[in-house]
């Protein structure tokens, strides 16, 4: 089912189905903002990815001498969640285990997924309750596409740019996503005035990925006017920025916690690079944010 809110600013939808963000509307502008997921290049619009971000090797991993099926970015996006609180600005989401999800995922959890719209601002919030006798291992993360071009007035794809904060140096390192996993050699991306600039052959090798140390923020902006998107997303362990190598209408920008498995990975889960832990009935909370 789809449930919407909105202010004199921004409306948006969100899809029971995943807790997936379906619109992100400027009613001012009459700009849609988000991809809307067309199935000719891609069907989805901000997956939640849970329990775990990226492909695992042979897309399985083994968790005390057992081994499990995972396929990517994990079963969230395919769940129905529960809405648990709707108000004026706010919808919240709730997913929690089941006999399916024990198939793939021997941890007993709560996955509340939160939308606030506040002005042009909108927070999405991630909350994960350990409801285990044991510590929980897991991965989670965004995924919202963005049109691209944001309008059709005048823009093409090549006047895109992603703008970083300020960063110390003019150059990033970026993880390689090969076929069969991450590479360990990361290679270095020069930025110009923290500028990285985007057309259809940025992302002709895949997903740019980059272990997140330095970067809590990132802009999608344009040469031709001031439309921009803002994704603020302080405290997560990567980033992710993608499109179909096509020259696909849309472009994501993917905070995660969590990560692909790297090619020399064993498949034990818990000695997953950027694998996440959780006591018993400890809580996970974070959030990150789109601006427009």
């Amino acid at each position: 089912m789809i449930y919407s809110i909105k202010n004199s600013e921004i409306k948006i939808e969100v899809n029971s189905l995943g807790a997936e963000l379906k619109s992100f509307f400027c009613q001012k502008e009459n700009i849609e903002y988000l991809w809307q997921g067309d199935p000719e290049f891609w069907n989805r619009s901000s997956p939640v990815l849970f329990p775990i971000v990226g492909k695992l090797l042979d897309d399985s991993y083994v968790y005390e001498h057992k081994k499990y099926s995972m396929t990517q970015h994990g079963f969230a996006r395919d769940k129905g969640f529960l809405l648990v609180e709707k108000t004026r600005n706010l919808l919240k989401f709730l997913l929690k285990d089941d006999e399916e999800t024990f198939k793939n995922y021997p941890f007993s959890f709560e996955l509340y997924i939160t939308y606030e719209l506040k002005d042009r601002n909108l927070k999405i919030y991630y909350e994960l309750v350990n409801k285990s006798l044991n510590k929980m291992y897991f991965s989670i993360g965004a995924h919202p596409a963005f049109n691209w071009p944001l309008t059709n007035k005048n823009e093409k794809q090549e006047d895109y740019y992603f703008e970083f904060e300020e960063l110390k140096e003019n150059t990033l390192e970026r993880l390689p996503l090969l076929e069969n996993g991450i590479s360990t050699k990361f290679e270095k991306i020069s930025l110009n005035e923290n500028k990285l600039n985007i057309s259809k052959d940025t992302f002709k090798d895949d997903a740019i990925i980059f272990k997140n140390e330095n970067i809590n923020s990132i802009k999608l902006k344009n040469s031709v006017n001031n439309k921009f998107i803002q994704v603020d997303f302080e405290g997560f362990s990567y980033l992710g920025l993608w499109s179909k190598p096509s020259g696909a209408p849309f472009v994501c920008i993917e905070p995660w916690y969590g990560i692909a498995d790297f090619t020399n990975h064993n498949k034990n889960l818990e000695e997953k690079e950027g694998i996440n832990i959780l006591e018993k009935d400890e809580t996970f909370s974070s959030f990150y944010s789109i601006k427009v």
